[in-house]
């Protein structure tokens, strides 16, 4: 129900031109790779990780800083707001008016993030999805929060069995989708879906590379940097989060951490415990952004290891990319 489709090798003749992709799972290192790149090659960093888009958590979603953000153009980071479902699809649009504003045509363009279905979007296409007014979206969203998520689900089979049928009754962010969309357009979105679009890269003329650190390591960084956030004001984030009074069921709210620290503020648990929770769902998204990564990313990526000569990798795709 993403939206996405395997397409094989189907690549078609994308847009943007010499792209270098960076993917990796959190706290792997990509984002200094690809600020690395960006300086060498003199290109721009596109963020290409969904938690990264929303405002209000720019310590707690490990955005780049001030400084890093000074160092080169930064686009689409903290530019969504938390009340927002922010989608693939959403991404995808606004990284094509970058490519329309010019924005991705002088300077090689550098897509990093932990987000796969964002890096699949890129090189195999995505479906087209209707634009659904505001006023749908608000609808469903507060039968959502009246009715529940079963309840909806049980609306969805009556309208659009097929769909129904594929979801689990607890999957309230699709079930949500399914309905607004079959609202708005009066098409099921499995129709939508069936329609594919084309690729946005030039997969002939892009560099694909992947990080994969070794476990050890990568939890190491983990567990260092989520300390760091504190020092630097996650607390003070999630406090101004929850001040906004969200839906618990928005993808902003489900940001690692968020929920723990939310706890812990509440006194529903001490801090330490809420700190070591956080670490352990961090540690349990990497290893999931790991599998995904090794199991869907194809052939033309460059997988990156611990002992490799990470300078001689970036010479190599700044070259490619010329």
């Amino acid at each position: 129900m993403s939206g996405i489709e395997n397409s094989g090798d189907k690549a078609g003749e994308g847009r943007v031109k010499n792209a270098i992709l960076i993917a990796g799972p959190t706290a792997s290192g990509k984002s200094a790779l690809a600020l690395d790149v960006a300086e060498r090659k003199g290109g721009v960093i596109v963020n290409t990780d969904s938690m990264q888009g929303y405002s209000v958590l720019d310590v707690l979603t490990a955005r780049p800083d001030a400084a890093e953000l000074a160092r080169v153009p930064h686009f689409l980071y903290g530019h969504v707001s938390p009340s927002m479902a922010y989608s693939t699809g959403a991404w995808l649009r606004d990284v094509m008016k970058l490519v329309d504003d010019g924005v991705l045509a002088q300077r090689p363009a550098i897509f990093v993030g932990g987000t796969g279905l964002y890096f699949r979007a890129l090189a195999e296409g995505i479906s087209e999805m209707p634009d659904v007014p505001q006023r749908i979206r608000d609808r469903w969203r507060y039968e959502l929060k009246e009715q529940g998520a079963e309840k909806l689900h049980r609306i969805l089979m009556r309208e659009d069995s097929r769909v129904g049928m594929m979801l689990k009754p607890t999957d309230s962010q699709r079930i949500v989708r399914a309905l607004e969309v079959l609202d708005a357009s009066g098409r099921s979105i499995l129709e939508w879906q069936a329609v594919r679009g084309q690729p946005l890269i030039d997969r002939k003329t892009a560099s694909f590379l992947v990080i994969e650190p070794d476990r050890p390591t990568l939890v190491r960084r983990i567990d260092a940097r989520f300390d760091q956030m504190l020092d630097r004001g996650a607390l003070d984030e999630v406090g101004k989060l929850m001040a906004l009074d969200l839906d618990p069921a928005l993808p902003v709210m489900k940001a690692i951490g968020v929920r723990e620290l939310q706890a812990a503020m509440a006194g529903e648990m001490g801090f330490a415990e809420a700190i070591e929770r956080a670490k352990i769902a961090t540690r349990q998204y990497s290893k999931r952004q790991g599998t995904w990564f090794r199991n869907q990313l194809g052939p033309e990526w460059h997988r990156l290891h611990a002992g490799d000569d990470v300078e001689t990798t970036i010479r190599g795709l700044a070259s490619d990319a010329t």
